[in-house]
């Protein structure tokens, strides 16, 4: 029988391996686009700033590993998002100079800039995946995670050390908790400039995958809280990283609709930061 720290840790772990597989495209994709103008800068950098309390939070309340270890991991990949829009909009402007002449001339494309915008991709239409095969598809990728997951957790758990429990007063605990809350609120109000990027631009459709896994790594991270213990003191310390999925749910359903709209669908680019994150979102 599992105790609650091994089910805690094997739900951490699985919720890490669900966000891999969820943000690691997105780098990728940037890359080979060569731009990252379908995230708004003002998203990533409050997004940063919500995960680097998330972060210092996580480390003095002496959390879970697998929490601290997935504060790390968004801390990194937004630094590098943020990296890749400014290189790449430095990048695209060199190459837009030095090919300044012809533009004006005979040279000039018949298509318009649009079709040479980095990130502009028009995708024909595909024909739809028979069901069977979309079950399979997803069935294979859950089992995928979870195998992954549960690899990570047995491989560690003989490294794993028991944290000393966070101070429940004093100074420092109210610290903890501002860290917490700040956070989960700079990620809800992160969205505010994505969603107006959304209704400025048109976009491509959505992958339901990304639902899939980010709901399903939000959900292993909830429960990897709450499996360690239910005790009020507990839960009182990680108000603020629960808080993050209470407030992403309530949202979810707009989000929904906004990106099977025949409009303006989200990309699978945006609807990776929309959809949000683990507990602090």
């Amino acid at each position: 029988m599992l105790s609650g720290d091994s089910l805690s840790s094997i739900l951490g772990w699985i919720s890490i391996a669900c966000w891999i597989v969820v943000y690691s495209p997105q780098i990728y994709e940037n890359y080979t686009l060569q731009s990252g103008e379908g995230l708004s800068v003002l998203f990533v950098v409050i997004w940063l700033l919500g995960d680097l309390t998330n972060l210092t939070g996580a480390l003095l309340a002496g959390l879970l590993p697998t929490v601290i270890l997935l504060a790390a991991y968004y801390t990194t990949c937004d630094a590098i998002l943020l990296f890749q829009i400014y290189y790449y909009r430095w990048k695209n402007r060199r190459l837009l100079r030095s090919q300044g002449p012809e533009r004006n001339g005979e040279r000039a494309p018949l298509l318009g800039d649009e079709a040479q915008v980095p990130g502009h991709t028009h995708v024909a239409d595909e024909e739809p995946v028979p069901a069977k095969i979309l079950v399979i598809r997803y069935l294979g990728a859950l089992l995928f995670v979870v195998a992954v997951g549960i690899a990570a957790w047995w491989l560690s758990q003989d490294e794993e050390t028991h944290l000393v429990d966070p101070p429940r007063e004093g100074k420092k605990w109210w610290y903890i908790q501002l860290l917490g809350w700040s956070s989960a609120s700079l990620f809800l109000g992160a969205r505010i400039p994505q969603i107006f990027k959304n209704f400025k631009t048109r976009c491509e459709g959505l992958s339901p995958a990304l639902f899939f896994f980010a709901i399903f790594g939000n959900t292993t991270y909830a429960l990897s809280i709450c499996a360690k213990s239910m005790d009020k003191d507990y839960l009182i310390t990680n108000g603020g990283w629960l808080a993050g999925i209470c407030l992403r749910f309530l949202i979810l359903h707009s989000v929904i609709n906004k990106s099977f709209s025949r409009d303006s669908p989200i990309t699978d680019i945006q609807m990776r930061f929309i959809l949000g994150r683990g507990a602090n979102l």
